[in-house]
């Protein structure tokens, strides 16, 4: 009963982690330090300049200007200013690569010597004629819209490529008229005109979309394959060649022409971003619609 009322042996005087005067300042000092650092590191993190957006790049600078650029531009030629007119590579890069890199419907192939030889020896009058006036399923200037003196170039280019010895045709003189950019053109006969109103026709019901106005990129490069149906291609506006497609839907759809299918080039051998590429699928799509 006694030891109920007096303290045990074992009880003892209670102590501190901190024992010394040096143990004393080493914990102030490691409690205001290591906050600090913490919190400079926390702000350094968050204002960092590279520090990608979360789970995306949607907020750098090319994601922003690419959703922003417009639909479509307009670009006015002054025939007389020769620094607005492009290089026969230029017009291949733009316009002709579409069917001429693989050699899609019986066009020569670019750089095969053996397509390209038979035309070559027809001469660069009777090539610039075809190109101008369209030959085949190719429509006039194959689709594109270029001045004479370029479509003349693009012919030089690609002939010179399968071996011929053409001189790329001369700039006017600084004055010169347009009409004499490219002499051969007066010589071009007035039915010459009728692929190319062929090509026009084609594509005229699908003027359906909500703005009214067909993307640039259509006009430039998908109409070649597109207005006519060349290549398997959907024709524009042509409901049953497009009903099985539907279903992939303009983003499934966007796709495949970004990759390219069966006989269709990546992107449909231009260099336009996906958002031009969406544009153009959008109103294709909605003119069956």
């Amino acid at each position: 009963m006694s030891d109920a009322h007096h303290p045990t042996e074992h009880d003892g005087p209670h102590e501190g982690p901190i024992k010394t005067p040096k143990q004393l300042i080493l914990a102030v000092f490691y409690a205001f330090v290591i906050p600090i650092a913490v919190i400079v590191l926390l702000v350094v993190y968050v204002t960092s300049e590279h520090r990608p957006a979360a789970g995306s790049k949607a907020f750098d600078p090319e994601s922003v200007a690419q959703r922003v650029q417009p639909v479509g531009m307009v670009q006015v030629k002054d025939a007389s200013d020769l620094s607005t007119l492009k290089t026969g590579e230029q017009v291949f890069a733009g316009q002709c690569t579409t069917c001429h890199t693989a050699g899609l419907v019986g066009a020569p192939k670019f750089g095969d010597a053996d397509a390209w030889g038979p035309r070559i020896k027809t001469g660069y009058d009777a090539l610039l004629h075809s190109a101008l006036a369209g030959k085949g399923q190719m429509g006039a200037q194959g689709g594109g819209d270029f001045t004479d003196l370029e479509v003349g170039r693009a012919v030089v280019y690609m002939a010179n490529k399968a071996g011929a010895k053409f001189d790329e045709p001369k700039a006017p003189a600084a004055g010169a008229s347009a009409a004499d950019v490219a002499p051969v053109a007066a010589a071009t006969p007035a039915p010459a005109a009728a692929p190319a109103a062929a090509v026009v026709a084609a594509a005229e019901p699908a003027k359906t979309d909500a703005a009214g106005a067909v993307p640039a990129l259509y006009t430039q490069i998908c109409q070649t394959c597109h207005a006519a149906g060349v290549a398997g291609a959907p024709k524009l506006g042509d409901k049953a060649a497009w009903a099985p497609r539907l279903a992939q839907g303009v983003d499934g759809l966007t796709a495949s022409a970004i990759k390219g299918k069966n006989a269709m080039p990546p992107k449909g051998g231009s260099t336009a971003s996906e958002a031009e590429i969406k544009t153009v699928v959008a109103y294709m799509v909605g003119s069956v619609k």
